[in-house]
């Protein structure tokens, strides 16, 4: 696996767990890349999010909505099972024991 692979994954990995912790599941892309740059360490351009939650949204596992202000993202029920290891989707990091 590549480095870019390695790093893709995480962050939509993170992505995942990000959502899973909000309320209700959901978060607007503002608040989405800012925690992933702040907590994850995944600083990445507005294109790049776009690209990995069109990606997952592709793979079932969030759901997008594009209202003027800025995109709405909704994790789905796969989607919080692969955030937390019960489930494995190829292209997505599988959380370590534990964390």
């Amino acid at each position: 696996m590549s480095y870019q692979d390695f790093q893709t994954e995480g962050r939509r990995l993170g992505i995942l767990r990000i959502l899973a912790r909000r309320n209700m599941f959901t978060a607007n892309e503002y608040s989405l890349n800012d925690e992933l740059g702040g907590n994850y360490g995944h600083h990445v351009s507005k294109d790049l999010l776009h690209s990995d939650l069109a990606w997952l949204e592709e793979q079932g596992l969030v759901m997008c909505q594009q209202p003027r202000a800025g995109w709405i993202v909704t994790l789905t029920s796969r989607g919080n099972d692969v955030s937390e290891g019960r489930a494995k989707t190829p292209g997505v990091a599988a959380p370590l024991p534990g964390a």
